[in-house]
């Protein structure tokens, strides 16, 4: 089963050598979503990328964000007479994505960059400007509701 999901790379750890033929290396990605009642969830999800692929990890830092694609891996083991079950998430692609906010902030001239025109007073925005009303309608206006949702 392959899946991919996006977040940022909360943590990433060292390659571990599990055995002689077999090495692994873990890396947790945050991942926000929003519940229907409007609240964010934040989920901490461990993946575990294995074998050759141990260094592609190398190439992002904490805080990046990225695709991951996996595959849902489960397994039985039994052992001294007791039964464990385990499940991986097995990366085998991850992409660095490019934030709103960091190709926004980019593309956007720095202070020093813009002429004293464009700096004037003249050219800021206005109360009047502004898409949202500063001060609430009137308690008297039809429809006015001051529930907070």
């Amino acid at each position: 089963m392959s899946f991919d999901i996006s977040g940022r790379m909360a943590e990433k750890f060292e390659t571990q050598q599990v055995s002689d033929r077999f090495q692994k290396r873990e890396f947790v990605l945050e991942i926000k979503s929003a519940g229907s009642s409007g609240f964010e969830f934040v989920d901490l999800v461990k993946f575990q990328v294995t074998q050759d692929r141990c260094p592609i990890l190398d190439q992002f830092d904490v805080d990046d964000m990225v695709k991951v694609t996996f595959n849902l891996r489960g397994r039985r083991v039994e052992k001294n007479g007791q039964v464990f079950y385990f499940t991986n998430l097995d990366a085998w692609r991850i992409e660095k994505l490019q934030t709103e906010a960091g190709d926004l902030a980019g593309n956007l001239p720095s202070e020093d960059q813009l002429s004293d025109e464009e700096l004037s007073d003249e050219n800021q925005l206005s109360d009047e400007d502004a898409p949202f009303p500063s001060s609430p309608p009137p308690e008297d206006e039809p429809g006015f509701d001051d529930l907070p949702f």
